[in-house]
């Protein structure tokens, strides 16, 4: 199974806030042998944000959206994932059930009575309205739930939250995928070449060896190796030694000048 993210909030787009969505999903998912297979940007736009997200509900694979599910006037994501859906929004019991708890807890903490159909408590009800049949996702910073509907799964855009809740989702809804886009890469260091020379050997290498792919990083002015091209083999552990033997044995073919070797 693919895992992409959709990051979601003006704030990004316009440099407001750096996203750090993207790096930690990296790392939530390698820690349990996964990868991201794809990820998009996308600012407070309900059109844009429905079309993102009627792609991650078309496209089968598990996807998480970063951001927009609040109760303000620019969150949309909940509105959204509902049109995209073609089904109506609805208060969920659970969620509504946790808001209530979490704004008691609140007001003890305040000293103050707890005040159900004050306007600002009910309109705090609305971050639980999500689209019909949606599953919640717990929150446990403050209770305040996300939602998932089929594999796409939904929690806010703290960083404090969300992360949590995704973990959550990966060790409770897909346990049994652990482990099965565990990748390595050997690569060598490859002084005085062009890409343009070598693209024919890392062809072959792709055609020959299935479930291997061959990558390329070239470099200007690194700092310790100057100009020179990274150039590698990258897949299942088991499968690199027959096709990393080959790229060497072509890269002497070449004559070229090898540096250090890398294993990741």
């Amino acid at each position: 199974m693919n895992f992409g993210l959709i990051i979601v909030g003006d704030e990004i787009l316009s440099g407001k806030r750096a996203d750090k969505h993207l790096p930690k999903a990296i790392e939530l998912l390698s820690a349990r042998g996964l990868a991201l297979s794809w990820a998009r940007y996308v600012g407070d736009d309900p059109a844009r944000i429905t079309a993102d997200l009627k792609h991650a509900f078309a496209c089968g694979d598990v996807v998480f959206s970063c951001g927009g599910i609040g109760a303000t006037p620019d969150d949309h994501t909940r509105q959204c994932a509902a049109v995209a859906l073609g089904v109506p929004l609805a208060l969920h019991p659970q969620a509504r059930d946790l808001i209530f708890e979490r704004m008691r807890e609140t007001a003890k903490d305040q000293g103050v009575p707890f005040e159900p159909d004050r306007h600002d408590n009910v309109h705090r009800l609305n971050m639980g309205v999500f689209p019909a049949g949606a599953q919640i996702i717990p929150n446990p910073y403050n209770k305040i739930a996300g939602f998932s509907v089929a594999d796409v799964h939904f929690v806010p855009g703290f960083p404090v939250m969300a992360w949590p809740m995704i973990e959550w989702v990966l060790d409770q809804r897909y346990a049994e995928l652990h482990g099965q886009s565990t990748q390595r890469e050997k690569s060598v260091i490859v002084f005085g070449a062009m890409e343009a020379t070598l693209t024919p050997l890392m062809e072959r290498i792709e055609a020959e060896f299935a479930g291997v792919k061959v990558f390329s990083l070239p470099s200007v002015d690194h700092p310790q190796w100057g100009r020179h091209i990274e150039l590698g083999v990258k897949g299942r552990a088991d499968l690199l030694e027959s096709p990393y033997r080959v790229l060497l044995a072509g890269l002497a073919t070449h004559g070229a000048t090898l540096g250090p070797e890398l294993v990741r």
